[in-house]
């Protein structure tokens, strides 16, 4: 089995199959069909898989030219039906791994997607799961479901863990040039998916086990997660002493070595950094240890939407004007400049924060044109000099490149600016409140 499969990849003949058509997916298979190979995309949602079927992408890193090519070329054909799976050669998981309330990890996603792999599989077959989750889940989760069948890993099937390492708008790495992480259940899974992962990316890194290709993600997007909460915690004590945080790091970071840059804001947002540190944290619990380094950078970050709420409040009430019924314009919505996602974003707790001090909210984000609030949706307003200057205060919250920032300080009133967009633009600087 693994001889056949192997020539398969070397080839370019094996059938890929990536579940979940999202942000990790669609931009994997995209590079897999410019790769010669043919891919099928299986998703639960017919109004994504007509959208790419008729050439279209909704994910910022992938374009519809870029889709349009692979339907042309019979390289991309997208489904919702799992029986595709039959023809598979190697199948990618690349589903959500969202937190409960609780802030347990949800691997239904997982689940659901694994009962038709496991319905489906066949000997000479890869499976590999991208999806972030806690170590372990690969083989004390997936194997035995697996191999329910009666097949046999490493043997009939092979089976890995590869974690994605997608950060949607960067313009350098993406993912042919970012090194990939992979873990077997076997040496020869191991093998394989690290053949697999090498006809597309640059430097394929091969780990002891799956487990240990786990933890490196969640080791990843803690060591983020626990910077951004101390530099989150240095910006609340520069606050009290009334000094500038963003002069502070910035000179920091003038020295050459032993110290890393990063910037605090009003909260986590996306996929990743606000939610697998948590994956670590359930797992350990279960192993009767506390993580005190994530709890509490997670409990600072968590609070950092409360903060920046209080601090537009004060600057409020110092212009002698109270919160509610104050005309405030967002400017971003999404949790990070230069995209339209908004998942997990801060920039939503902030406005749902602000509309519970009836505040009158507007927004404007060029990358997102509506979002959801509290039952209703909220649309992206022309950002022009009238909406500015009626505005109260302007919020900055995501500090997109396209804003044109001595513009907006010109015509605004009050500014609370939560990224430092406004750092370097002249003008009166009395009407500007930075975090």
């Amino acid at each position: 089995m693994f001889k056949q499969l192997e020539k398969k990849i070397k080839e370019k003949k094996a059938v890929v199959g990536i579940i979940g058509l999202g942000y990790v997916g669609l931009p994997l298979a995209k590079e897999f069909g410019n790769e010669g190979f043919k891919v099928v995309g299986i998703d639960i949602s017919k109004k994504k898989v007509d959208l790419i079927n008729s050439g279209k992408s909704d994910i910022d890193d992938v374009s519809d030219r870029d889709v349009l090519d692979l339907i042309k070329n019979k390289r991309l054909k997208a489904t919702t039906n799992f029986s595709s799976l039959k023809s598979i050669d190697c199948v990618c998981l690349c589903v959500p791994t969202p937190l409960s309330k609780s802030k347990d990890p949800d691997v239904s996603f997982i689940l659901n997607s694994l009962g038709q792999v496991k319905r489906y599989l066949h000997p000479g077959q890869l499976v590999v799961l991208e999806s972030t989750t806690y170590p372990g889940t690969t083989d004390e989760l997936i194997l035995p479901i697996l191999e329910d069948t009666g097949l046999k890993v490493g043997k009939d099937f092979f089976l890995a863990f590869s974690p994605e390492r997608v950060d949607p708008g960067n313009p350098i790495y993406q993912i042919g040039n970012t090194p990939r992480v992979v873990g077997g259940i076997t040496p020869l899974c191991t093998r394989i998916a690290r053949l697999f992962y090498q006809q597309i990316i640059v430097g394929v890194v091969p780990m002891s086990s799956s487990k240990s290709a786990e933890m490196v993600k969640l080791l990843e997007n803690t060591f983020r997660s626990v910077n951004i909460g101390l530099v989150n915690e240095v910006a609340l004590m520069c606050d009290r002493l009334k000094i500038d945080v963003w002069e502070i790091i910035d000179a920091a970071a003038s020295k050459p070595f032993g110290f890393m840059k990063f910037y605090p804001g009003p909260g986590l947002g996306g996929h990743c950094i606000p939610i697998d540190p948590h994956y670590l944290s359930w797992k350990l619990k279960s192993l009767n240890y506390y993580a005190r380094f994530i709890e509490l950078a997670g409990d600072i970050n968590s609070h950092m939407p409360e903060y920046v709420t209080e601090r537009i409040a004060l600057a409020m009430n110092q212009k002698g004007k109270s919160l509610k019924g104050a005309e405030i314009l967002i400017l971003g919505a999404a949790y990070k400049k230069d995209i339209s996602d908004v998942r997990e974003s801060p920039a939503l707790d902030v406005m749902r924060l602000l509309e519970r001090r009836e505040a009158k909210l507007s927004y404007n984000d060029p990358y997102v044109l509506e979002i959801s609030m509290n039952g209703y949706t909220l649309k992206s307003k022309k950002l022009t000099a009238k909406l500015l200057r009626k505005a109260d205060c302007v919020v900055i919250l995501t500090d997109h490149t396209s804003y044109d920032y001595p513009w907006i300080v010109k015509n605004s009133k009050l500014i609370f600016d939560a990224r430092n967009a406004t750092g370097k633009v002249r003008g009166d600087r009395k009407k500007i409140v930075k975090l």
